[in-house]
């Protein structure tokens, strides 16, 4: 089902007043309890696990960032999304590349 190699945003790319660019959809596929201790505002939460059941709740248009802890579990998100025609990329680094940059994190 999953893949790679995926097309990669790396957090220098983004921009700090505004990281997550118009008509991207920031997908965050932690699971819960990593999402619960802090995730980047304005992100989608769906897990890895349940991606496949609930991709239909993602929009069809703009492009689907897809993160996770360090961008392993987003690289095949990304991988499996590209693959059922979604535009996507995933961030590299994940949240530690994002926080580590000081991107906002609720």
């Amino acid at each position: 089902m999953f893949s790679s190699p995926v097309r990669t945003v790396v957090v220098s790319e983004l921009d700090p007043a505004t990281p997550i660019p118009p008509g991207t959809t920031l997908l965050d596929v932690r699971e819960q309890d990593e999402w619960d201790a802090g995730h980047a505002p304005g992100a989608w939460h769906i897990p890895l696990g349940e991606l496949p059941r609930r991709v239909s709740e993602l929009p069809v248009e703009g492009r689907i960032l897809v993160v996770c802890r360090s961008g392993s579990r987003s690289a095949r998100a990304t991988a499996w999304l590209e693959q059922v025609g979604y535009d996507a990329a995933n961030l590299d680094g994940g949240m530690v590349a994002w926080a580590g940059a000081g991107l906002p994190v609720v």
